[in-house]
């Protein structure tokens, strides 16, 4: 896999830059690595080593050890060098992970725990890679940039799952259970030195207090709370009918589960148009048009609320796709560009904190309310729901530039704190 060449202002295409390249590179391992192991644990399953519970008890115990992490993460990626913060999560992870294959057939809790450590050392790198995007890349390229990263993001999503299964064919579950610690270890190692120096760390400290600093610095900007409530409630509605739904509609209205597989290789596709569009598209308000591509999201809960070809549950999720990458590319953008570059790990820490947690925590409530209310009222709440949190989020001061300062919306202009931190 290449990098995309994007071209940056001057005309040279930003994957020549070298320290650019290592850095995309390493967010391409670490995200093959992550979405590759459950694929991985799921052929075990599949060949008796693993029993369905344990492969849940496992995952579950990576999500807890992702969720605790970003917030510490968060602090130390400001308090110290964030390329020593990835350095010594991915290293985490690298060393984890042969322990999961050990505790394969053998120990589910040794499986847990060091699933909880690979996930761990994934949640402190989230923040960490993205305050380093900020220190590698010069502003003006930094849209560019972004998108090239959350473009290798989407290949990862459509290739880890094929080029598992086709590994599998000649390759043990242990082998390849190690294989993506091999990737992590591509990811803690090829990171390139930021440009930032540290502040000095003041003894005495709270990790609490820290974290509540950069919290503080998240609501100077309300644009920033607005979007990330708005994103908090798509993933909490759309993606959990998403999870829940779309296999059972699957199932019980067309019979096959090619619906699913459709649907989902739709959603990545049109992701990786999104993606491919915003590398190039700068809209001229920037925030209105990533809230609306959010708000696109609805017409996947929408499509499955009604009887409709197959074909257009297809289209929908492509739409969905796009528009989740049209949301993303400015949003990272944006949160680089106005945060404070003291604290930007923090806030970004915050932003996957919200995020990531809430989707586990909608995958539980919604199968109740389905048996409380049944599948249709439930997928037009949800539907209503993505729709209405953007437009909301669209009326707040700042969004429609996801800036500060009015008039300052066209995503590339150097605002006070734009400058290298």
């Amino acid at each position: 896999m290449s990098a995309p060449a994007t071209a940056s202002p001057k005309g040279r295409p930003i994957s020549r830059e070298p320290s650019f390249l290592r850095l995309w590179s390493a967010t391409t391992a670490s995200g093959l690595a992550t979405w590759a192991l459950p694929f991985v644990l799921g052929l075990a399953v599949l060949n008796h080593a693993l029993s369905a519970t344990g492969l849940g008890v496992v995952l579950a115990a990576r999500t807890v050890g992702f969720l605790l992490a970003v917030p510490v993460a968060g602090v130390l990626a400001d308090r110290y060098s964030r390329r020593a913060v990835v350095l010594w999560a991915g290293l985490a992870s690298a060393l984890a992970t042969p322990l999961i294959a050990l505790g394969l057939g053998r120990s589910v809790l040794l499986m847990s725990a060091a699933a909880a450590v690979v996930g761990a050392g994934q949640g402190a790198c989230r923040p960490a890679f993205q305050a380093l995007t900020a220190e590698v890349v010069d502003a003006g390229r930094r849209r560019q940039a972004n998108a090239a990263i959350t473009l290798a993001v989407r290949v990862t999503t459509l290739v880890a799952p094929a080029a598992t299964a086709l590994l599998a064919t000649v390759l043990s579950t242990w082998t390849l259970i190690v294989s993506t610690g091999l990737l992590w270890l591509a990811a803690a190692l090829l990171p390139p030195p930021g440009r930032r120096t540290p502040a000095a760390e003041q003894p005495g400290t709270a990790l609490l207090a820290e974290f509540g600093e950069g919290v503080r610095e998240a609501r100077r900007h309300p644009w920033f709370l607005a979007g990330l409530a708005a994103l908090a409630a798509v993933i909490f509605t759309g993606y959990s009918a998403t999870a829940v739904a779309l296999p059972l509609v699957g199932r019980d209205r067309y019979g096959t589960e090619a619906v699913l597989a459709g649907a989902l290789t739709a959603y990545t596709l049109g992701a990786l148009a999104g993606a491919a569009l915003m590398a190039r598209w700068q809209p001229r308000a920037q925030g209105w048009t990533a809230l609306a591509g959010l708000a696109l999201y609805g017409f996947a809960p929408l499509s499955l609320l009604l009887p409709v070809h197959p074909a257009v549950v297809f289209v929908a999720y492509a739409i969905a796709g796009l528009g989740i990458e049209l949301f993303n590319v400015p949003w990272f953008t944006a949160t680089q560009r106005e945060v404070d570059p003291r604290l930007l790990a923090r806030v970004s820490s915050l932003d996957f904190l919200v995020s990531y947690g809430l989707a586990p925590i909608g995958l539980a409530f919604l199968a109740p309310a389905v048996d409380a209310f049944g599948w249709r009222p439930v997928l037009a709440v949800c539907a209503i729901v993505c729709f209405l949190a953007p437009a909301a989020a669209a009326l707040t001061p700042g969004s429609r530039g996801f800036s500060a300062a009015p008039g300052e919306a066209t995503g590339e202009a150097t605002s006070r704190l734009a400058g290298t931190p």
